[in-house]
């Protein structure tokens, strides 16, 4: 009759504490330096997001969301309704221009940054030196 029951390959790891770890482990074995270049690949911080370009529609939900917060602000404060909306449209037209100016710049900002990182890799590249100043 053939034998229905495998023989495991590996031993079953224990701990001190009498746990044992049944499950084989993960993939094949690395050498250290793979390991350790997979360790550091798992703690690198994550770029942060990217800024978008800037366009009047983004700009206009931003000062829209600031004017309605504003609005319910002075509404719980006790103004009037007619002045909270007059004062709420003021704030639309103030927020909305400097909703679009502010995500231009820190588009702008990046955009420069990026532009240097690129040049200073490229020189590295090509072993050129940076020039003074």
């Amino acid at each position: 009759m053939a034998q229905t029951k495998r023989k495991r390959r590996r031993k079953h790891k224990g701990t001190q504490g009498g746990r044992i770890d049944r499950s084989p482990g993960r993939g094949r074995a690395r050498s250290r330096a793979e390991a350790k270049a997979r360790a550091r690949s798992r703690t690198k911080k994550r770029d942060p997001r990217t800024p978008q370009p800037a366009n009047w529609n983004t700009a206009l939900k931003k000062g829209g969301i600031a004017a309605a917060l504003f609005f319910g602000l002075l509404m719980v404060m006790g103004q009037a309704p007619i002045s909270s909306v007059a004062i709420a449209v003021l704030m639309l037209a103030f927020y909305v221009p400097m909703a679009y100016l502010m995500d231009r710049f820190f588009h702008q900002r990046y955009v420069r940054k990026e532009a240097k990182k690129r040049l200073e890799r490229e020189r590295q590249r090509t072993g050129q030196q940076q020039s003074p100043g």
